[in-house]
């Protein structure tokens, strides 16, 4: 099985005029077969001759050119026309002939330029050879018979046609989904991105601007550059993560010896890292409750990730916006779904609806949507800003 298996992608390999090659010699060998000879295409109604030297330049120019028919289609439809018009005036009659549809339904598959012209060329020496085939022979071949034969050659040509329309509907399809699968991985890869590098470098700049007025109290001055400083690890360390997951031998085998418990966990944000981005918000100034009810099923699919993601755009949004009112984060862990809800304090929340860009909530409703969830976003009766989500938990994105 393995060799047959081989012996075709060898064959595959070849040059498309060598696997063509061997139809024109197999009609070639079959013309001279006895028991085949002037049993072949006959169009009018001339006597069968016995084969001579003339013969077989008639079988050569109808059966070799088909080794070409691919690669220069006009080429070879135009010697084994030209072939097959001796064949049929010279009354050979050979098995040869039957090569004339088969190249016609291959020239109406590859031939890319000057379609038209070349169907009309062929129907007007199709005229000629009629003519001469109803003189030279007895008259008793009718005009319908001419017709009928200029139809099965007509169908041929279309048959050809139609597997070059159907060739290109599938490559235009193929391309098609290339570029939506292109345009769907861009903005996924916006949507990490958004995730990462807006979390990490708001709660930088907060911490940054807050540092700039603990200039007289150098303890809390350390503190909040060590936040700057644990942050842009952190950002670091997820932009690395970001970038593997780019690259097309992320998950190998060979990619040993980084496979720690840490690494792991950086790989798969779980809803137990949620307690590290309250952690860092708080660093920042923001004042966070966390809550957490239930515990975790063994398998969450993506909804842990997701979940992740609704918490950390939430926080961001109320260090951005919000800065100093108390946020409220509570994760519940339910049969078969994971709850977030994220509660910011005060009239500023207000303003992230208004001044921020919205891409970011829009990307949580996508990410919620995919996995069969329910998400929503807006201001609360008491002035501040709500975030909730339900997550089906068991499925992958």
């Amino acid at each position: 099985m393995m060799s047959l298996q081989r012996a075709g992608q060898v064959w595959r390999r070849l040059d498309v005029t060598v696997r063509d090659l061997p139809l024109g010699i197999l009609f070639l060998a079959a013309s001279f077969l006895p028991g085949l000879r002037g049993h072949g295409t006959e169009v009018g109604d001339l006597p069968t001759r016995p084969f001579d030297a003339l013969a077989v330049v008639a079988l050569a120019l109808e059966s070799l050119p088909l080794a070409v028919r691919r690669r220069w289609p006009v080429v070879s439809l135009a010697l084994v026309t030209c072939g097959f018009a001796l064949d049929q005036l010279r009354g050979y009659h050979s098995a040869a002939g039957t090569a004339l549809p088969i190249v016609l339904i291959s020239a109406g598959s590859h031939l890319e330029h000057r379609r038209r012209t070349i169907v009309v060329l062929l129907s007007v020496a199709y005229v000629p050879l009629a003519i001469a085939l109803s003189l030279l022979g007895s008259g008793d071949e009718t005009p319908a018979e001419f017709v009928t034969f200029y139809l099965v050659l007509a169908l041929a040509w279309g048959a050809g046609a139609w597997l070059r329309s159907t060739r290109i509907a599938e490559a235009e399809r193929r391309e098609r989904v290339a570029a939506e699968t292109r345009t769907a991985e861009r903005t996924r890869i916006a949507r990490e991105l958004h995730d990462v590098v807006t979390h990490h470098v708001t709660a930088m700049v907060v911490q940054a601007e807050a540092a700039r007025y603990l200039t007289a109290a150098p303890e809390r001055l350390e503190q909040s550059l060590t936040a700057v400083s644990d942050t842009g690890r952190r950002a670091i360390t997820d932009l690395r993560h970001l970038l593997d997951l780019l690259n097309p031998d992320h998950g190998t085998s060979t990619s040993t010896g980084t496979g720690t418990a840490e690494a792991k966990e950086l790989r798969t944000p779980a809803v137990g890292r949620v307690l590290t981005l309250v952690e860092q918000t708080r660093r920042a100034g923001q004042p966070v409750d966390f809550t957490e009810q239930g515990t975790p099923p063994a398998s969450t699919g993506s909804a842990d990730l997701v979940a992740y993601r609704v918490v950390q755009e939430a926080l961001t949004n109320a260090l951005k916006y919000a800065h100093g009112s108390r946020t409220s984060v509570e994760v519940r862990h339910g049969e078969g779904e994971i709850t977030v809800e994220v509660s910011t304090d005060g009239t500023g929340s207000r303003t992230a609806a208004a001044v921020g860009s919205g891409r970011g909530l829009a990307g949580l409703r996508e990410r919620v949507d995919v996995l069969g969830g329910d998400f929503s976003a807006g201001s609360s009766t008491d002035g501040g800003f709500t975030v909730r989500a339900r997550i089906p938990a068991g499925s992958t994105s």
